[in-house]
């Protein structure tokens, strides 16, 4: 009943392309940059990873919501999405162990979501138009109100997006007793890092991206790690200053995605804003170093030059994107440093590159 009773919504991209679909009940407009996840599992891991944030996701699986949500399926304390667009959009779910419906996740966290949206189609504008900012509006707005109020929407180019999602106070993870200690510097960092990392006998003292080397430094630490986040990299500043110190004093560092971006930024190797990006579970990754093919979980809209990569005399490529040859890993060969553009802690996902956290402790050693 309540699927035939349901109120049209509008998808509006900034480019005037228009595309139909129904809510899920919660009215309003949300903007942002689209983007599409190609992931056929994990739709709750996705929703709150702050990677994501200022992002509206376009989920290419044909079905959301099938097996509802858990409580321990989260990557951060909330949503992190802008919106939500969809094909089917599942009212009940059928998995035993799940905490609720995805429909009341969704208005706990006031997230509005467009479903039965034509997504393939969608999906491959995107991939032939690039990202672009958009709308979704479930209240009823008119066409050429939302055109003026889109217009006025931040490119995603030039925005810094960290600070929205950091924590405001450090915090600690992990057993008091483990054996290695790390200081961490939270960009947008996901959860399931830092279980990775005190599983591996670990205790992380978290930052907030503001934090400075000193106050990084002070917890003495065996090593450094910077993650993962939204937005573009270059304003950044203090989060490369961090870098360099680090570099300087040489103790282990290792960085994930927006932290790898970072280290290059330290280096002066640019960045360069992605003309869709890469956001999957099932990305062909090759490590140079052994030769073997990884299947990874992958997140981003910015990338390092690679021609730059090249031709710095301290950084080695380590890792390639098969699909685009984009640089997905580097490592320094004068500093205890490496880093990979893509996800090792994979939830959900492949675990090809959970090596990665291991070679972090072995240098931590």
């Amino acid at each position: 009943m309540k699927y035939t009773t349901r109120q049209k919504a509008i998808l509006l991209l900034s480019d005037g392309t228009i595309f139909h679909g129904k809510s899920i009940g919660i009215e309003g407009k949300t903007f942002g940059e689209l983007c599409f996840n190609t992931g056929m599992t994990g739709y709750q891991e996705i929703f709150t990873d702050p990677s994501y944030f200022g992002q509206i996701m376009i989920a290419t699986n044909a079905h959301i919501g099938n097996y509802g949500v858990n409580d321990n399926e989260v990557e951060s304390n909330s949503v992190k999405i802008a919106g939500l667009v969809c094909k089917n959009f599942s009212f009940n779910y059928s998995r035993e162990d799940a905490s609720g419906s995805l429909e009341d996740y969704f208005q706990k966290q006031n997230l509005i979501c467009i479903s039965d949206v034509d997504t393939r189609a969608l999906t491959a504008y995107v991939r032939d138009n690039g990202a672009k900012n958009a709308v979704i509006c479930t209240d009823g707005t008119s066409i050429e109100e939302l055109k003026k109020l889109l217009e006025n929407v931040p490119d995603m180019k030039g925005l810094e997006l960290a600070s929205k999602v950091s924590t405001k106070e450090p915090y600690f993870y992990g057993s008091a007793n483990a054996t290695y200690k790390i200081s961490a510097l939270d960009l947008g960092i996901k959860e399931n890092i830092l279980r990775n990392l005190a599983k591996r006998d670990c205790y992380i003292k978290v930052f907030p991206y503001d934090a400075t080397y000193k106050d990084l430094a002070e917890f003495n630490p065996d090593g450094y790690f910077l993650s993962n986040g939204p937005g573009n990299p270059k304003p950044l500043s203090g989060a490369i200053q961090v870098a360099k110190e680090i570099l300087d004093n040489n103790k282990p560092l290792f960085g994930i995605c927006l932290g790898h971006q970072i280290i290059g930024l330290a280096n002066g190797i640019s960045t360069f804003k992605m003309f869709g990006g890469h956001r999957g579970i099932n990305h062909p990754v090759k490590n140079l170093l052994t030769g073997k093919g990884e299947i990874t979980s992958q997140n981003h809209g910015f990338a390092v030059n690679r021609e730059e990569v090249e031709k710095h005399p301290d950084f080695e490529i380590t890792h390639i994107h098969i699909n685009d040859g984009t640089v997905a890993g580097m490592r320094m060969k004068s500093k205890n440093c490496f880093s990979v553009q893509y996800h090792p802690e994979a939830s959900p996902g492949r675990h090809d590159s959970s090596y990665l956290f291991d070679e972090f402790v072995e240098r931590l050693k």
